[in-house]
């Protein structure tokens, strides 16, 4: 590997001088800092689940309750979403880092973890471990007649891991409910 091509290459490091250069992070801090303190003036401490918008992404149809991108809750070290599974349907399949808990709101079905199936019904919790390689993850709706609804919850690690979290973010397979 060429000095060019390493993290540590002479370009690489230019750039960031550049982008240090004229400025004083501790104060750029210190005003992030305040800027947060006025936004939570204003954010939301209790939030409508009947007022929210149901989204119909790759992964399936979702209702977002707390999103790294939502500036309005007044916590954003949460992901919490409901998922909804029409009946005899299926999510997206990904692969993910982990660390998700999985309250089964309504409905029967399964959740395919790295093809090991594993079966779910109302009140149940299915757990996604935290694996430093990730894992392969699907959700199926067994009941032909009822949707199902997940309530999926894991840290914020967007903003300090980055959306791979060191193991890869990939939608493998899109949910049939998505037209994009």
């Amino acid at each position: 590997m060429s000095e060019r091509e390493s993290h540590t290459g002479a370009e690489r490091m230019q750039l960031m001088v550049q982008e240090l250069r004229g400025r004083n992070l501790w104060e750029e801090l210190l005003q992030l800092r305040d800027q947060q303190r006025k936004d939570l003036e204003k954010s939301v401490w209790l939030i409508k689940g009947k007022d929210l918008p149901t989204e119909i992404n790759r992964q399936g149809i979702m209702q977002w309750y707390m999103h790294p991108l939502l500036k309005s809750p007044c916590i954003n070290t949460l992901m919490l979403f409901v998922q909804e599974i029409p009946p005899g349907g299926r999510s997206g399949r990904i692969h993910h880092p982990g660390n998700q808990v999985i309250f089964i709101w309504e409905g029967t079905g399964y959740t395919v973890i790295d093809g090991q199936k594993y079966h779910w019904s109302k009140n149940d919790v299915v757990q996604l471990p935290l694996r430093i390689k990730g894992s392969t993850v699907q959700h199926f709706n067994t009941d032909p007649d009822n949707r199902a609804r997940l309530i999926c919850c894991e840290p914020n690690a967007v903003h300090s891991a980055w959306v791979d979290r060191g193991s890869g973010f990939e939608q493998i397979e899109v949910s049939p409910d998505y037209n994009g």
